[in-house]
């Protein structure tokens, strides 16, 4: 099977690969949809992020679905020919955190295309996939494998506004509109936020963020005043989701969030300075959001019942001879936002 791999920065290679048959409890997957994720641009544009470095060559790859192809011993609830979404995560079920049920802080998480661990965790670009059976979420019939595989990305924008707490009347910030933030906006809307402001730095990903259903999107580059409204009485937003990484917006954040307002840091970047005074003066709420566990399966369901439509944030769709034009695609945010491969 065809495989891609990356074995440093901008070393991108389409490889073999042997095909492994499914064990008791597991499922072959013929891949049909894989959409680029930030984590993978990283591994592509840098060979990693902060601390963590490529250290042998690895498959990308962990927003897929595919076509059930196979069928290990003791697999019931799926048949072959079901189209699934296949969560990438595969906590250990016994360590302290699975047993709080805190699976994404699992102590031996095996997550697909991860440098986190050594050996590394292979990912799912690939033409066949062996994955447990409980990773495999059966799409409805007329969904697509292109929206199946927006359940990952769609699963980590719920976890974050599982960890805002209720948005139910609440006017939201989120800052940056790349996928996960324009995937946000939409978790946000289906969750009851009353007012959504997005800010951004590109037109592109501004447009987007209002055709998605954001309230109001600024430019803070070419406006950077257009925010000063929100900072009266102390600040208007009682939410943000931070999900560029950017230290600017951050601070914008806490200068518009109200006292004891809720801030959601979902984008990774490098380390900042954090202004503890203003933190402590407000009583901000500051907390972290990492991956998902239940919300896969919600993020699933959302899609089956077509309470929330993705298709606007699918910019391309690139066949795997193609996968290092879909990587250099995916990177510029000034014309791309979601670019998935075709298997």
């Amino acid at each position: 099977m065809k495989s891609i791999v990356i074995h440093a920065a901008q070393d991108l290679r389409i490889e073999e690969r042997e095909l492994d048959v499914p064990g008791p409890g597991q499922v072959a997957v013929a891949i049909k949809r894989g959409g680029i994720c930030g984590s993978d641009l990283h591994y592509y544009s840098h060979g990693g992020f902060g601390v963590v470095r490529l250290k042998e060559p690895m498959i990308l790859g962990h927003e897929v679905a595919g076509e059930i192809v196979g069928l290990g011993e003791g697999v019931s609830g799926l048949a072959r020919g079901d189209l699934v979404a296949v969560s990438p995560s595969r906590p250990c079920g016994g360590c302290s955190y699975c047993q709080q049920g805190l699976q994404m802080h699992c102590l031996e998480m095996l997550f697909y295309g991860s440098a986190m661990r050594f050996p590394h965790v292979q990912g799912a670009f690939r033409e066949r996939l062996i994955a447990d059976a409980t990773q495999c979420h059966r799409l409805a019939p007329g969904i697509t494998a292109e929206m199946g595989a927006f359940a990952e990305p769609f699963a980590v924008t719920l976890h974050a506004i599982n960890r805002a707490g209720p948005l139910t009347g609440h006017r939201v910030l989120i800052t940056g509109c790349g996928p996960i933030g324009a995937l946000a906006i939409i978790a946000a809307r289906a969750h009851g936020a009353r007012e959504i402001v997005a800010t951004d730095v590109t037109e592109f990903t501004l447009a987007t963020a209002r055709k998605i259903g954001a309230d109001r999107a600024v430019n803070v580059a070419t406006d950077a005043g257009a925010m000063d409204a929100y900072k009266a009485n102390k600040g208007t937003f009682d939410v943000m989701i931070e999900a560029s990484g950017n230290e600017r917006a951050l601070r914008l954040g806490l200068d518009v969030l109200k006292p004891r307002g809720v801030l959601v840091q979902l984008g990774l970047g490098g380390e900042i300075a954090l202004p503890q005074n203003q933190v402590v003066a407000k009583e901000i709420d500051m907390r972290g959001s990492f991956r998902f566990h239940d919300e896969f399966a919600l993020a699933v369901d959302f899609i089956n019942a077509r309470r929330v439509d993705l298709s606007s944030l699918l910019s391309e769709v690139v066949p795997l001879a193609r996968a290092e034009e879909g990587f250099k695609l995916a990177s510029d945010r000034s014309h791309a936002m979601k670019v998935q491969i075709a298997f």
